[in-house]
């Protein structure tokens, strides 16, 4: 049975539908377009190769000084895009290791997950063990993960697809490093979005005598990085940790749903599953007791198992998404 404790009731805020020939605001942006295959360059992005053959999920990969490589990222637009309603946005992110990417989602089968749900679902690279961050230091060039999905992907996906383009029209979500990314972000670029999910995401970096930064320096450093580090070595850069740990940003969920996936009997044979998911748990808790301590409201959710993402668990959060977001 699931633990769950939904601690506030969800607003619900009413729009109607907008036309497609309704203007995006903000400086810089470089307009509203009518249709996915409108898509285009902009915000330090260059298209260098796409596919938007599908009705519903756009492929794009592009050129970008941010990353020293071409970063993908898929777009899943509802099934009713082409009614020209404008839609809120999920920011959905995957998980470290060398067989996790842009498409690890579609893998899992989000396309079926979403189906009916008018929400659009964006999905980008974000390294193997890019932990969301720009590295303090890197020996193969740019990695700059932060830079390329807030400063970039964002305004880009505003401007190129029938966006709600504020605070109440966007949602991040992820997995394991990805749920971090989530928290990350949610809290750093307060304004940029209103709900934020963590599936089996660490919440807090310095518990365990920093166990997270560590596994956070010691992966980037032998997969992404080539001896490069997220946060530093021998010191870390502290001022960065602090600024990334949800812990010590709690103040920065007033105003959000907050929503929280944990597994509570991770497999004691493999030694991955079990310390991941063991460090998640605990700082899952350690974050839950802080935002209560704050008046915050979230929902979360303690399962059996290990570091796995639970499909129920992603339905129940993209429904969660779509009830706090403007809607279509």
């Amino acid at each position: 049975m699931s633990q769950s404790n939904i601690s506030r009731r969800q607003v619900l805020k009413t729009a109607g539908a907008a036309t497609a020939a309704a203007a995006l605001g903000g400086a810089g942006v470089i307009g509203s377009a009518t249709a996915a295959h409108a898509a285009r360059d902009g915000f330090g992005l260059r298209i260098v190769e796409h596919d938007e053959r599908d009705p519903r999920m756009k492929y794009y990969r592009f050129a970008t000084d941010a990353i020293g490589w071409n970063p993908g990222v898929n777009v899943l637009l509802p099934d009713d895009y082409s009614s020209g309603r404008r839609y809120p946005v999920l920011y959905l992110f995957h998980g470290g290791g060398l067989d996790q990417d842009f498409i690890t989602f579609d893998r899992w089968g989000i396309r079926s997950l979403s189906a009916g749900k008018r929400l659009i679902i964006v999905m980008p690279d974000g390294g193997h063990t890019g932990w969301y961050s720009n590295p303090v230091s890197s020996n193969v060039g740019p990695r700059n993960w932060e830079t390329f999905h807030i400063a970039q992907l964002l305004p880009w996906v505003d401007a190129n697809f029938r966006t709600y383009a504020e605070y109440d029209g966007r949602a991040v979500s992820g997995f394991s490093m990805g749920g971090f990314g989530a928290l990350k972000y949610a809290a750093k670029y307060y304004g940029h979005f209103a709900s934020v999910s963590s599936h089996s995401g660490p919440a807090s970096l310095r518990r365990d005598a920093g166990l997270v930064v560590h596994w956070a320096n010691i992966s980037s450093a032998a997969v992404d990085l080539a001896g490069g580090t997220v946060y530093g070595v021998p010191l870390w850069d502290e001022a960065r940790v602090s600024a990334d740990n949800p812990v010590e940003r709690v103040p920065s969920y007033h105003h959000k749903r907050v929503f929280l996936v944990a597994g509570t009997s991770p497999d004691p044979v493999n030694w991955a599953d079990y310390v991941q998911e063991t460090q998640v748990l605990a700082g899952q808790r350690e974050f839950r007791a802080r935002l209560g301590a704050a008046g915050i409201p979230h929902e979360w959710h303690e399962l059996p198992g290990g570091h796995v993402l639970r499909g129920d668990m992603l339905r129940r959060d993209l429904d969660g998404v779509i009830a706090r977001l403007r809607k279509a």
